[in-house]
């Protein structure tokens, strides 16, 4: 094969929609990791973030990037809904907790905490990101809204951020609803 079709090939694979594989009713994999909030570090254990209500687990790929950061705005702008709902949302990447205590300032505006995904809570929620040419483990955009009761109650996941926070919030409700 020549390169400029392996170079086609490996783009379109990094460009496909991800598809995130823990179905709806799945219990949410457990984790303890670091974040911040309002650019102060703390430390996040998911089981005792849902003892206070239904978690919006969002997944992005990389601080500071177009996507991220116009995703990372939304859900800011939307977390007093969030909230009203009884929600809360966490944004997760494989980023540095020095880039999340900024990202958490700068985009996310104080609103919510950010954590850093390792590789393991990427893979055990099947969001990994394959990207040529990078070593560490990235995740890919998957939103996952988690019951107090620690199931999945939905999932969207795709590459586009534009309706990962309308979607989330929708659930939120109907979960409430229920």
């Amino acid at each position: 094969m020549n390169k400029q079709l392996i170079a086609m090939v490996l783009a379109a694979i990094v460009a496909s929609p991800a598809m995130a594989a823990l179905p709806v009713g799945s219990k949410a994999p457990d984790f303890v990791t670091t974040g911040a909030v309002a650019g102060k570090p703390f430390k996040l254990h998911l089981a005792r973030e849902l003892r206070k209500g239904p978690v919006v687990l969002y997944f992005y790929p990389k601080a500071f990037t177009k996507g991220c950061t116009l995703e990372a705005h939304a859900f800011s702008e939307a977390s007093g809904d969030f909230r009203k709902a009884g929600a809360q949302v966490i944004g997760m990447s494989a980023d540095d907790l020095p880039t999340l205590q900024r990202f958490s300032v700068e985009e996310c505006r104080n609103s919510f905490p950010v954590a850093t995904a390792s590789g393991a809570t990427i893979k055990a929620y099947d969001v990994a990101m394959p990207v040529v040419g990078v070593l560490t483990t990235m995740s890919n955009r998957t939103s996952y809204v988690i019951g107090r009761n620690g199931r999945i109650a939905f999932v969207h996941s795709d590459l586009d951020w534009s309706k990962h926070v309308s979607e989330s919030l929708a659930a939120v409700k109907a979960l409430k609803e229920n």
